[in-house]
This record gives C-alpha cells, structure tokens and sequence, in this order.
C-alpha cells in the first residue's frame, strides 16, 4: 500500500471545504450564530487494517453512531453520523469524515457533511449542510473526543468548539443601502480663489490639496469659470472646473 500523508489529505479536504463555504455566501440575508453538544455511540462498525510500505499500521473503520444533540433549535435532536475514520494507529493521527443527521422536532432535519483531523483521540474539523429550514445553509466548527470503537463524546458544533464558531446562512435577496453624493455647480466669474478654495456666482468649494497648484496655475480671479462640486464629509469640495470660451481644464 502506497505511503499516506495524512496531514496532506486532510489540508486538501478542509480547504476544499472553506471554497464551496466562501462560494456560497452570495445572496445572503441573515446570518446568525449557532451552537450545540452531543454524543453518540457506535451502533455498528466495520473495521480493516494495513501496514504502509514505512512499517506504519493503518486502520480503516466504516460506522454508524447515534446519540442526542442539544443546543440551538436546529442542532436539538436524535443525532445519528456516518462515518468512515482512516487513522494511522502507530502515531494515533488521521482522517475522519462522514454525514451527519439531527432529527430536529416539528419538520426537516438538519444535515451536514463534515471532514475533520483525528490527533491522539481528539476530532477538529468542519461541517457544513443544511439547517432545519432548508434554505439556511449550516456552516459549523466540530470538534470531539472519538474513538473508532467507542464513538463521539465531549462534541461540539460551534459554541466553545476549539476550531471555532457555527452560524447559519440565510439566503435571499440582501438589500443594499446606498449613499447618494450631493452635488452643486455654477458658472459666471470667479470673485475669489485662494490655494484651498474658490468662489463663482457665490458657490464656494474647498479645492483638494493635490489639485490646488494646477487650479491656480490656470486660473484667476475675474476668469469665467463653471465649476463642479460634491458633498465631502460636510464640505462642498471642487470636482472639475471648466474654464473661459468653452475651453475645458481637468484637474
């Protein structure tokens, strides 16, 4: 049997995990923690060994384990995870992954695939699925004490999980505020101009720093000028300037 890297594999799946989480964050309108506990047993197992071409024993288990989960309403139920462990018994590391079901009270289950590092008896990892309503999208933090005999316990779904938090992910339309820049302009003579502002037809607008020595080089007071300007903060501040005859200066 060729030579596993586990910690390859296991980096390979996380990552592909944080893609497909990050991808589908488009049109969301809600998004709010979550967090739950649970325990489950195995309930049966199937269970292969082998040796890697560097003499390490590596062992393969197919279970099922069920339990209780209780926490946040979506993560409150019967649980039940399917799992298969690769785990390379020599240096007690590995890979586990799998699905797991919460039977939520009062309609939809909540449903999750999750990946997770298995180090010394300890799972961090990450699930992600759907929520009892199955449009909101579960994205969890896991991490448990497992054995491939025994099963979970100490598990968590967000909340404390070493690995970090849970949330759920609501999808629809999120409306977006936008701001709207108030502008004035006018056009006659200008009656002041300095190397922070300029006046036409009484309109006053400051001149920003990086355009005052090419304002005042082409322009005078007593020159005919339409000037532009935009709210800034409380500050009308100058955006173009038009010069004399129609001819235009851009600053």
């Amino acid at each position: 049997m060729r030579k596993l890297s586990f910690a390859a594999v296991a980096l390979v799946a996380l990552c592909s995990a944080s893609f497909a989480v990050a991808h589908g964050l488009g049109g969301t309108n809600s998004v709010q923690a979550v967090a739950g506990t649970f325990t489950a047993q195995a309930a049966s197992t199937s269970t292969r060994t082998c040796t890697t071409t560097d003499g390490k024993t590596v062992v393969v288990t197919d279970g099922r384990y069920s339990g209780a989960a209780s926490g946040s309403p979506d993560l409150t139920g019967p649980i039940t995870l399917n799992t298969r462990s690769v785990i390379n018994s020599t240096d007690d590391i590995g890979l586990v992954n799998g699905r797991l079901k919460i039977d939520v009270a009062g309609g939809h289950d909540t449903n999750a695939s999750y990946t997770a590092v298995y180090d010394h008896g300890t799972l961090v990892g990450l699930a992600t699925g759907k929520g009892h309503n199955p449009s909101v999208r579960l994205i969890a933090n896991l991490s448990a004490s497992f054995s491939a005999a025994a099963g979970f316990s100490s598990g968590k779904l967000g909340g404390s999980t070493p690995g970090g938090s849970a949330i759920e992910v609501g999808y629809g339309k999120c409306k977006t505020s936008r701001t709207v820049a108030q502008k004035s302009e006018a056009h006659g003579t200008i009656s002041a101009l300095s190397s922070t502002s300029i006046t036409v037809a009484g309109l006053t607008c400051a001149i920003p720093s990086d355009r005052s020595a090419g304002v005042n080089a082409k322009f005078k007071t007593g020159d005919v000028a339409a000037i532009h300007c935009a709210l800034v903060g409380t500050q009308n501040t100058l955006t173009k300037i038009d010069g004399k005859h129609g001819s235009k200066h851009h600053n």
